[in-house]
């Protein structure tokens, strides 16, 4: 049975394609069965999985609209074990398109019940903002993993991100719970990034991830590269960061591991 984890938060650039693309490539690694989706129209975790997301016919913009089927949006990435649901520009629309579609909310849960059997993940890439998009994604996810960026205005937005996940918790998906929080963009080199560290833990009550992802300048090239981490510069920090994160992810809730 596929976990499915929703890698959500509505502030931008805090790392959450960046996360969404190396935490599926460094799970595929270890022999697990990924499908990744992107559900964010700027389609950065398609082309940083290395797919062209103009040449792709069937995507998640096609799915939503019930113009095509969820076996036919799924394309096998050049990494091995994993496979992607490719994003569309024309996203930016849907929640307009989508106004008077019965159940909306629902509709990427329907689609993936039908194929997360296949998969031992399922990471949904959402987009920064608190909209419809999002809002199918947390109803079709298990749990939701929210990335940090270790800067000032962290805590900022968290608390509308954690009341969206309640009141889809309430009405949509009891079963969501918050998979954890994860740190990102981390300079070791700053008394700032320690303390933000410090405050979260402070404020929230929720599970946060051991591993901290540093600031990274490998990190930061190989989506232009449309590879992984861990196949572009596989013995750079930030590879090792992302190897480690999916080691707890995998074995999250196994106190022999802890």
């Amino acid at each position: 049975m596929g976990r499915v984890i929703a890698i959500a938060n509505q502030k931008g650039g805090v790392g959450k394609t960046t996360t969404a693309i190396n935490l599926s490539a460094c799970l595929s690694e270890v022999g697990q069965k990924v499908l990744t989706v992107d559900i964010d129209p700027q389609g950065n975790t398609t082309s940083g999985l290395g797919v062209d997301k103009y040449a792709v016919e069937n995507n998640i913009y096609g799915l939503l609209l019930g113009e095509c089927e969820v076996e036919d949006c799924i394309i096998k990435t050049e990494i091995e074990n994993q496979s992607l649901i490719a994003s569309d520009i024309n996203l930016a629309g849907a929640e307009i398109e989508l106004i008077g579609v019965e159940e909306k909310e629902f509709i990427l849960q329907k689609a993936l019940a039908q194929v997360k059997d296949r998969y031992d993940f399922v990471i949904i890439d959402c987009p920064p903002s608190l909209n419809m998009l999002t809002v199918n994604a947390l109803s079709a996810a298990d749990t939701v993993l929210v990335p940090i960026q270790c800067e000032y205005y962290a805590l900022e937005g968290l608390s509308q991100l954690i009341h969206t996940i309640e009141l889809v918790q309430q009405r949509l998906n009891p079963k969501l719970e918050i998979e954890g929080v994860v740190f990102t963009m981390y300079d070791a080199r700053t008394n700032l990034s320690l303390q933000v560290v410090e405050n979260v833990k402070e404020y929230l009550h929720q599970t946060i991830y051991k591993t901290i992802i540093p600031r990274n300048v490998r990190l930061a090239e190989a989506p232009s590269h449309g590879l992984p981490i861990n196949l572009y510069d596989s013995k750079s920090a930030g590879a090792e960061s992302y190897r480690l994160l999916a080691q707890e992810v995998l074995h999250k809730g196994e106190e022999e591991w802890q």
